[in-house]
């Protein structure tokens, strides 16, 4: 769908609506093993380009990473029939670390509200309908807030869902084998994931400490800085204004 036409969202199920080229099934675009997994990535113009900034923006670690996530997100999707855009789940599973990068390393927002940030901006040089921006803007700003995602927007749970699986193994037994080898073959984890993920998180967030108050983010400080100090709200409480 021409982007600059794009008004509303439309869901789509897994290996429907398929947009590939002249009828090729790249790895770009597909993972599919014995036919049990058709994971398409939207092979539209706005599509394409959302990939060529990341790639030229990430690493492989993060780029490879954002994109498990939109598959992750995008087969519990079909396994769970939770209606989504695959093209806007694509969007926000893609730019939704970016905010960890060496762009924003003198930010002093959320890592996840300055990728947010980025993806409206992007979506808005392409005349996204701003209903479809809102969504992709909460599935970025939300994604390490858990608790709430699940009970919003499809893209907007689905983003948070592959992140936590991704990173975490949350919903790992959601996933077959052969779900899961296809996926790592076609956008690899690489050696020792957890540590250079930790790493990322850590390098994207040192210099601004204070906004990982409230979330889990701080977790990536404290096992990095043995002299990070965590913020506690009982504390900031009885020693307020109020007394």
């Amino acid at each position: 769908m021409d982007a600059a036409n794009r008004s509303r969202p439309e869901s789509y199920a897994m290996g429907h609506a398929s947009h590939t080229k002249s009828g090729e099934q790249m790895k770009e675009d597909t993972v599919q093993t014995n036919g049990s997994i058709n994971a398409v990535i939207p092979d539209s113009q706005l599509a394409r380009e959302v990939t060529q900034l990341i790639r030229d923006t990430e690493g492989d670690l993060l780029f490879n990473h954002s994109t498990r996530v939109y598959l992750w997100g995008a087969l519990l999707g079909a396994r769970n029939n939770i209606a989504f855009d695959r093209e806007l789940l694509y969007v926000a599973s893609m730019f939704h670390d970016i905010g960890l990068t060496s762009l924003y390393h003198e930010s002093q927002l959320r890592f996840e509200v300055d990728g947010a940030n980025a993806a409206r901006d992007f979506l808005r040089s392409h005349r996204i309908s701003e209903a479809d921006i809102e969504k992709v803007w909460t599935a970025v700003a939300l994604h390490t807030t858990p608790g709430i995602p699940e009970h919003m927007h499809g893209e907007i749970a689905l983003v948070q869902a592959g992140a936590g699986m991704d990173v975490a193994g949350r919903g790992f037994e959601q996933f077959t084998d052969e779900q899961r080898a296809a996926v790592v073959d076609a956008y690899p984890r690489g050696a020792d994931f957890a540590n250079k993920m930790i790493d990322a998180f850590y390098d994207g967030m040192k210099h601004r400490p204070g906004t990982t108050f409230g979330t889990f983010n701080d977790d990536f400080l404290a096992h990095k800085d043995p002299g990070f100090v965590r913020v506690d709200l009982c504390s900031v409480m009885l020693n307020s204004s109020w007394g």
